[in-house]
This record gives structure tokens, C-alpha cells and sequence, in this order.
């Protein structure tokens, strides 16, 4: 990716990304079932002390989650930051830039995050700007970040599975292991809870798993047996594994370098991606495509 991409993709996307935050806010307030599998957080009703439906929060996290991915940098001001000393502590790795106006709203939520688990949570940014390190601290000082900022490598970007929106912030427990993510704004409360949760801490919602599938890391996309935008019916159980298996095994060529499996869960608006994988569903489904060979197809990665 680097910067430019990411830079282009949160100017066009600034207003999608709020937009993201208030339908998650809303899936929270109204507990839309449909949002799921998709936001970290929704609700469900049950029934409250005067006979009215309540709403409880619903968080979701990795069940079985990867470990982080290890790095040892220098902040800002010189002093190193490495996921080994971290351990025991929950961590947000937060990827955000000066120039992104939906990251600027959230730099008080985590500050005021910061501040309220002192010692217990770790807030990390991770610049994406061009611009030079001296210019990232003084626009940190005047913010009044209490947290360590570190430039964003390329290596980085891609250990962590590629950043291709921002903000994006990495969730780890403190055994060292990325149990969700969150791709744009978000309200207080709903970090609020999910750093409670992940430090043991009681907190008013109920905590359910999923498998990842590349939900967190997109390599996971092997992963999933249902793609966004993706229908498989009418396939037998032994033509959705060709089906799963082309789209894992063949890059998309929207210009995303990701698989078209990769592609359908990264952007579900990708209209490339999404064609492609009805025209292999169509060829699978026809008998055209046979199933020896198409499991025999080998990756096509750049």
C-alpha cells in the first residue's frame, strides 16, 4: 500500500468512515442482527424490569486469535516500543495521519482511553504521514497525545494484514494476541467496553466469538466458507470448494494485489472482484469448469 493509497482512500472515504461509525453506533442502540457478522458490536432484547424490551450490548471477538505481530521501534521521542514489553497489558495499535480528519476526531478517544487505564492499557499510533517525524510530534504535543506515536513502515502495514482505510485499530489482549479490529470512528463507550472486556473487567454486554476469516487478517480469507456478495446457491457442497478455491488461488485485478477472496471481504463495494466471482460460480455450477483442474490451479500472487 504506503501512504499514497492509503492517503487517496481517506480523503474520498472520510464521510463513508463517519457514516460507518453512526450505522455501528446505531446497530448498538437499535441491535440490528444483519450487522453482526460484520461490527465488532451490536445488541440484543431482553426483556427489562418493567416488561420493556432492553438492549444489551453484544461485543464480538476472535475466537482463537493470532498472536500480534512483533516489532521494536522508536517513538517520537526516541524511546522503543516493542509488542514483548507489552505483554500483560491490553494494546490499541491505531493507524491514523495528521491529514485524516476522521482520525482527528477520534485522538480524544484515545487519550481520554489513555488516561483512564493508565498501566493497564497501552494506546500506540501509528503515523501514516509523509510528512516528516518532526512535523507528526509537534502535531501530537498540540493534540495532547499521552501515548506514543511511531511512523508506520511498510513491513508493519503488512505484518498487520494491510491498512487500507483510517483510522484502523488493532485490538490486543494482553497475552499478546489481536482478538478484533475496527476500521473507522467509533464511539467512546464502544472502546470504553472493549478495553474493559479484554482487561477481565465486568462490563455491561455480552461477549460472543467468531472464527476469523478475515475479518481481522486477510490472509484468513482461505478461511471463510461464505464470501460478501458471493451466493453459492444451488452448488453442491463439492462445487462450492472449487468455487472457494479459485477465488483463493486467483488475484483480483481491480489493482488491490489481494486474492478475490481477499478482495470481497476487504471492499464489498469492489464491483471487479464481485463479477468475477459470479462468472466462476456460473462456470463451476455449468460443469464448465472442471473440479480436478481447478484444484490443481496454483495461486497467482504478485
Amino acid at each position: 500500500m504506503r501512504v499514497t493509497r492509503t492517503k487517496l482512500l481517506a480523503l474520498v472515504g472520510s464521510l463513508a468512515l463517519v457514516a460507518a461509525a453512526v450505522f455501528v453506533f446505531h446497530v448498538w442502540a437499535a441491535g440490528r442482527p444483519e450487522a453482526r457478522k460484520s461490527a465488532p458490536v451490536a445488541a440484543v432484547q431482553t426483556p427489562s424490569s418493567n416488561g420493556a424490551p432492553a438492549k444489551i450490548p453484544v461485543l464480538y471477538f476472535a475466537k482463537d486469535p493470532a498472536p500480534a505481530p512483533p516489532f521494536l521501534v522508536r517513538d517520537l521521542s526516541g524511546a522503543i516500543v516493542s509488542t514483548a514489553a507489552l505483554k500483560g497489558k491490553a494494546v490499541l495499535l491505531n493507524f491514523w495521519a495528521t491529514w485524516c480528519g476522521p482520525c482527528r476526531e477520534e485522538i480524544p478517544e484515545m487519550i481520554a482511553l489513555q488516561s483512564r487505564y493508565k498501566g493497564t492499557l497501552q494506546v500506540i499510533g501509528a503515523s501514516e504521514d509523509e510528512a516528516p517525524p518532526a512535523e507528526v510530534a509537534a502535531f501530537a504535543q498540540k493534540m495532547g497525545m499521552n501515548y506514543p506515536v511511531i511512523m508506520a513502515s511498510a513491513q508493519l502495514e503488512r505484518e498487520y494484514g494491510g491498512v487500507d482505510a483510517l483510522p484502523t485499530t488493532f485490538l490486543i489482549n494482553p497475552a499478546g494476541r489481536v482478538v478484533q479490529k475496527n476500521v473507522g470512528v467509533y464511539p467512546l463507550g464502544f472502546y470504553d467496553m472493549e478495553v474493559r472486556s479484554m482487561l477481565g473487567m465486568p462490563v455491561a454486554a455480552r461477549i460472543e466469538t467468531f472464527k476469523d476469516t478475515g475479518q481481522i487478517f486477510l490472509k484468513n480469507a482461505a478461511r471463510a466458507s461464505e464470501l460478501p456478495g458471493v451466493s453459492f446457491a444451488g452448488l453442491t457442497p463439492a462445487q462450492k470448494k472449487v468455487v472457494l478455491h479459485r477465488l483463493n488461488a486467483q488475484n483480483c485485478t481491480c489493482g488491490c494485489n489481494l486474492t478475490l477472496a481477499e478482495c470481497r471481504i476487504n471492499d464489498t463495494t469492489c464491483p471487479i472482484s464481485k463479477s468475477i466471482a459470479k462468472k466462476i460460480v456460473r462456470e463451476v455450477a455449468s460443469g464448465k469448469s472442471s473440479p480436478v483442474a481447478s484444484l490443481a490451479r496454483p495461486a497467482s500472487r504478485n
